[in-house]
């Protein structure tokens, strides 16, 4: 075998040993967990934006398949035509085989994104008035005669179930004059007015007979939920309904539907219910997405009263009468509302834990440019150029960050499936400030000559100019965001991408201004126990403190990482805090107690022993008994009018009510500001209407009634009253307005309610013992109890993803601190190692080297966990005016309603986190004490080493 060949000239030697694979085989390990790390940061990246947009997502398709089906749906109507157009034609407009064309027509011409759900929509004519059961042997209650709605629907075959007879039919042509149809009920309807198969239910006719309907089947909904049976409950089952009156108790009568063959419509047009065609499009909730939110509601305004209305106008369509009506518009404002409210908390969260991820990542690579500090400066004194020094650096971290940031993509997409992938893309690229971070800090730290052990104590350094002016002008950045946030909160329009980044930037910014300014006042304390501790007997105070304030002037970005990283837990956790706060404050509002007990019926008083037996159940503590009246009305006001509802008048003891009045913090008020003017509301064996009661009222009430007595008429007394006390809320009815009197000045003082507290109430105990007290039929005894007031105030989608976002924040947050104090003690490790190996040939004994670890990381420890407590409460103090959590707690259908959910500081939120610092701080220093212990001194104290 001869020599190799040399090399051609112009061509240049290959190299034989490259640098990327070199350094990734000289520290694996160092790599794996850059990479580990990257991974990390781009999968929680990348999976931020998706998760908002499927919670978002979510949550509108929940909102509108949740909704009540009359309001969800598209309802085109028009009125039959009338008499002045030929008989035949109005006929026509009736019949199915029409009806249906014009229901491909609508669903055809619908605008993106309003599509239809055709397995919920319905379509038919209906009697737009209900029309009188004139027959004898329907049920009339109150002797007032059953109101019916003929309704001749398509599609009944495929939405119920036949269990006796048949399905309707239209035999032959319909007219408007056909004496009988035929007619199919569901099983509820026939069981309460007594159809059989083969009844005939006659109906008034105009100039004409009585129409007979007659029943060929009983059918059973498949789906009593589906909108095609929801939006008209009558159609599946009957409802006796109250007729207004004056009379106690008020008349009742039947509501029914009887259920036609669509070709039966015409008939319609003889009866007094004036027919109405109608087409009930459902929309496909399945096919939306956040970001149809903005176009669906606009199309939806032009469907009511704009173009696309035109366009179903039109002859060929349905006609120039068609009108449409739905509540869908309602139910996509409530929507973005909610995101308005919610996107901009969220988004707090994301930039904390977005800031600290990004410090992490420039600490990782300035950890790494520190251990190579000693190479990188041998290769520019041997000559090497920054250029070309940082783009080898720049391949070397790009060949592990990128890789791991694909990685850390592809988890995104794969867990939080149904979003967009652009957005992911473009957060996941942020972890590419892994690949500038180590190549940055070198070239920046070795533009020039630095000789050889030169000092960077953060007790020495001084700000330079530069620095100064880029501290004030974040100064004035974090006092504008907080003065925004405070003034307009964080609400939007509700557009999608309405978020202001400067007001959600807030919290990051008070963090960065409080570590700037710690990090220029930390040296202080370290100068002045400095001299105290050297006149100590024992060495280790001092050498802790000196080693302290010998610690590199950089420290201010782990100081960053973990004020910014306790201030987004603590801010995530006061608002995870206070969302469970207004919930509870909300069941209270909506029991005023821990249980309230009703009887519902024509007589309204509890029967007699109900209130001994409710105190001697499990968990009761106190039972508060009062009087509660309905509808009282109030005295005319200067213009004359009179209250048309009433308001609620609450008889009370008025100690027992006082006391439970401050437990639930429902206005709490002195018991002797309804002090009893006596007589027990009697004079001469009548009611006393000339004695003036001090009454407590709501503002609303206490307005009404001004400052003079005023007349009050009511079923326990006629009496004047004098407002004395005025409160906005309380126990007995909650959120309304109520007059508050003392029960011993009322005529008629018999307790209709119980109110009961107890912190371990027993519900399925009090339930039972107020079973067996029977008060006759219709009189029945309701239990209402706080805790499941509290367990109906579920999550939205909507509501249960920003909460799942922010408890992730808390836990990202404590991995990145951890983290982040793991890298900032990392990098001095070897020099601590060192200095033990040292002292202890001085004479340190090992409990001394812990004493001494410990007391070296106390200082930094000490400061972030004190300054992360004490700015994660100034944050939340200086932010609170801005923040209202109610609609992350709340929904906007809800019942109960809340004057508002201010953000509070919570104790565990800010204490846990800086415990935990210190507690981890002190565990590595423990840790790397006694792994100092096990190695000798041979190899810390290797001769040359500069260390």
């Amino acid at each position: 075998m001869g020599a190799p060949a040399p090399a051609r000239e112009g061509r240049p030697v290959r190299i034989v040993a490259p640098w990327v694979r070199t350094r990734l085989r000289t520290a694996p390990g160092a790599a794996a967990a850059m990479a580990v790390l990257v991974v990390l940061t781009a999968y929680l990246a990348a999976a931020f934006p998706r998760s908002v947009d499927a919670y978002e997502t979510n949550g509108l398709r929940h909102d509108i398949r949740t909704a009540v089906a009359a309001e969800s749906v598209l309802e085109v109507s028009m009125r039959a035509p009338g008499p002045g157009v030929r008989q035949a034609d109005r006929e026509e407009v009736l019949r199915g085989a029409w009806v249906a064309r014009a229901q491909e027509k609508i669903t055809g011409s619908l605008p993106a994104p309003v599509r239809a759900d055709e397995g919920g929509s319905a379509y038919g004519v209906r009697t737009s008035q209900p029309v009188e059961g004139t027959d004898a042997w329907l049920p009339a209650p109150d002797n007032l005669p059953p109101m019916l709605t003929l309704a001749a629907q398509a599609g009944l075959d495929r939405h119920s179930t036949l269990r006796e007879g048949r399905l309707p039919r239209a035999e032959g042509a319909v007219t408007e004059r056909t004496g009988e149809v035929e007619a199919a009920v569901t099983a509820a309807t026939a069981k309460s007015l007594g159809i059989r198969v083969g009844s005939v239910v006659h109906v008034p006719g105009v100039d004409r007979d009585e129409l007979g309907v007659r029943i060929t089947g009983i059918v059973v909904p498949r789906d009593p939920t589906n909108s095609y049976w929801a939006v008209e409950p009558t159609l599946g089952s009957p409802a006796l309904v109250t007729k207004p009156s004056r009379d106690l108790p008020p008349p009742r009568y039947w509501r029914a539907s009887l259920l036609l063959a669509p070709d039966a419509a015409p008939a319609l047009l003889g009866t007094t219910g004036e027919p109405q065609v109608y087409w009930r499009i459902a929309p496909d909730a399945g096919a939306l997405t956040a970001r149809d939110a903005p176009g669906l509601a606009s199309r939806i305004a032009s469907l009511e009263n704009g173009p696309e209305l035109t366009r179903l106008r039109a002859p060929t369509v349905v006609g120039p009468s068609a009108v449409v009506a739905t509540g869908l518009d309602e139910i996509v404002a409530a929507h973005r509302s909610m995101r308005s409210a919610i996107a901009p908390v969220v988004t707090v969260a994301a930039l904390g834990i977005g800031a600290v991820a990004a410090v992490v990542l420039v600490m990782a690579g300035s950890l790494l440019a520190v251990r190579r500090q000693a190479e990188l400066a041998l290769l520019r004194s041997r000559g090497g150029s920054l250029r070309a020094i940082g783009g080898r650096l720049l391949a070397e971290t790009a060949v592990i960050a990128v890789p791991a940031t694909a990685v850390g993509l592809l988890l995104a997409v794969l867990t939080v499936p149904e979003a967009r992938l652009l957005p992911a893309v473009a957060a996941a690229g942020c972890a590419g400030l892994a690949c500038a971070a180590l190549p940055v800090r070198a070239v920046v730290r070795h533009r020039r000559p630095r000789p050889h052990g030169g000092r960077e104590d953060l007790v020495r350094a001084r700000p330079s100019r530069r620095r100064t002016i880029a501290e004030l002008t974040l100064l004035a950045l974090a006092i504008g965001a907080v003065l925004a946030l405070r003034r307009r909160g964080t609400g939007g329009s509700g557009a999608v991408d309405d978020v202001d980044y400067l007001v959600s930037s807030a919290p990051i910014l008070v963090g960065l201004i409080a570590a700037l300014v710690l990090v220029r006042l930390y040296p202080l304390p370290l100068r002045f126990a400095g001299r105290p501790a050297g006149r100590l007997r024992g060495a280790v105070g001092f050498l802790s403190l000196a080693r302290a304030g010998r610690a590199a002037s950089s420290g201010a970005l782990p100081l960053l990482a973990l004020l910014i990283a306790l201030t987004t837990a603590a801010f995530g956790g006061s608002v995870l805090a206070g969302i469970d706060g207004a919930r509870e404050r909300a069941a209270v509002l909506a029991t005023g107690a821990d249980a309230r007990i009703g009887v519902v019926g024509s007589s309204p008083v509890l029967p007699d022993g109900l209130a001994a037996a409710v105190r001697g159940s499990a968990g009761v503590g106190e039972v508060t008994a009062i009087r509660v009246e309905y509808g009282v009305p109030l005295p005319s006001d200067a213009k004359g009018f009179r209250t048309a509802l009433g308001v609620t008048m609450i008889g009370v003891e008025p100690k027992a009510y006082a006391r439970l009045a401050r437990q639930t913090g429902l206005g709490e008020f002195p018991a002797d500001a309804l002090k009893s003017v006596g007589g027990g509301g009697v004079r001469d064996g009548g009611s006393d209407a000339g004695r003036v009661l001090p009454v407590i009222a709501s503002p609303a009430v206490a307005e009404r009634l001004g400052e003079q007595p005023r007349d009050i008429q009511s079923a326990a007394g006629d009496f004047k009253v004098r407002v004395a006390e005025i409160r906005a809320n309380t126990p007995g009815a909650p959120g309304g307005d109520y007059l508050l009197v003392n029960a011993a000045d009322l005529t008629q003082r018999a307790p209709t309610t119980l109110l009961v507290t107890g912190g371990q109430l027993d519900g399925d105990a009090l339930r039972r013992k107020v079973a067996g007290f029977g008060t006759g039929p219709g009189n029945g005894l309701t239990v209402k109890l706080r805790s499941d007031e509290r367990k109906a105030f579920v999550n939205t989608p909507m509501q249960e993803g920003a909460e799942r976002i922010y408890a992730a924040a808390i836990a990202a947050g404590a991995g990145y601190a951890l983290l982040a104090l793991l890298l900032s003690l990392s990098q001095t490790a070897p020099e601590r190692l060192t200095l033990l190996a040292r002292l202890r040939t001085m004479g340190l004994t090992r409990r001394q080297g812990r004493q001494l670890l410990g007391l070296e990381v106390l200082p930094q420890a000490l400061l972030a966990a004190v300054g992360g407590a004490f700015v994660g409460w100034a944050t939340i103090v200086l932010l609170a005016p801005g923040v209202d959590l109610v609609r992350l707690a709340l929904t906007a259908t809800s019942d109960v309603t809340l004057d508002g959910a201010p953000l509070r500081a919570d104790p565990w939120s800010l204490v846990l986190p800086a415990v935990g610092v210190l507690a981890l701080a002190a565990a590595v220093s423990v840790v790397q004490a006694w792994w100092a212990g096990r190695q000798g001194s041979i190899n810390e104290l290797r001769a040359g080493d500069s260390r």
